[in-house]
């Protein structure tokens, strides 16, 4: 017997009236569960075999697109929801949109770069970052979304139980950390030496984004030890984009306006950052 008779015949293709049990098991569930409504819409529009097989491969990869983001958004843990669509750049003029919508590409992501957005309370930094981590999802990242102070107490939790290898390996895994509120409270020594743990395993391997009410010149109070804060916002910077936020309170701007909250003038406003 010839190479050729040796090898095995392929079988014979059966041909099933019974689309949904081979849907099913090719998990093709979208096409499966629109099956009857798609066929209709691909005969009103006389589409050609090429065509429909087009159109139920889209509704498929929109399904599957959909429970990838939902998947996502629930495995990120966002304290809220929003988006970039709801950020009022009129009343924050020092972000500059432009700047804004190259981040949401999320291209940055790609190349392992860091984003700091700088300001003090009030002024959008956690919206914007919960928008730029959602803008991620989409766009096919994995992120996670943490307070800065959960996330040490975390680590240090971990550190005591000897499970910081463990930890540290949660907290790199994502393509995209969102750490929020760095800044709002001090780090002990040891919590400082274990965050820059975790900011040199994911350096160059994956992004970070962390919002700060203290400008990077303060980090060294944060951590409580100047030379561990320059050893973070040394591997932080090297890739990043920074965006420092100067305005007024989201929370407080409508109490103001209703005379609820005393707006102080020039003269005696007293910095506190």
């Amino acid at each position: 017997m010839t190479a050729a008779g040796k090898r095995a015949k392929a079988p014979a293709l059966e041909v099933s009236g019974d689309l949904e049990p081979m849907l099913t098991r090719l998990k093709l569930t979208a096409i499966r569960d629109q099956l009857d409504t798609l066929l209709d819409q691909a005969g009103r529009a006389e589409l050609n075999l090429r065509e429909a097989l087009s159109m139920l491969c889209a509704a498929e990869v929109a399904r599957k697109d959909e429970r990838r983001i939902q998947m996502g958004m629930s495995i990120a843990k966002f304290p809220c929801v929003r988006t970039l669509e709801g950020f009022e750049y009129e009343a924050q003029p020092s972000v500059d949109p432009k700047q804004i919508r190259e981040l949401a590409t999320s291209r940055w992501i790609g190349n392992g770069d860091s984003v700091l957005l700088l300001g003090p309370p009030g002024v959008g930094k956690t919206q914007l970052a919960v928008a730029l981590g959602r803008e991620a999802i989409v766009r096919g990242y994995s992120t996670l979304f943490v307070p800065a102070t959960g996330l040490v107490t975390q680590l240090a939790r971990a550190h005591a139980e000897g499970r910081l290898e463990e930890k540290l390996v949660h907290f790199t895994k994502p393509k995209l950390l969102v750490v929020d509120e760095l800044g709002y409270l001090p780090f002990e020594v040891n919590a400082a030496h274990l965050f820059f743990q975790l900011v040199s395993r994911r350096y160059e391997r994956g992004s970070m984004l962390v919002t700060s009410n203290r400008s990077v010149a303060e980090w060294g109070a944060v951590f409580g030890d100047a030379v561990v804060a320059t050893a973070i916002l040394d591997r932080l910077l090297h890739h990043s984009h920074v965006i420092t936020i100067r305005g007024d309170s989201y929370r407080l701007r409508s109490k103001r306006r209703a005379g609820l909250v005393y707006q102080a003038s020039a003269k005696d406003a007293v910095t506190t950052d």
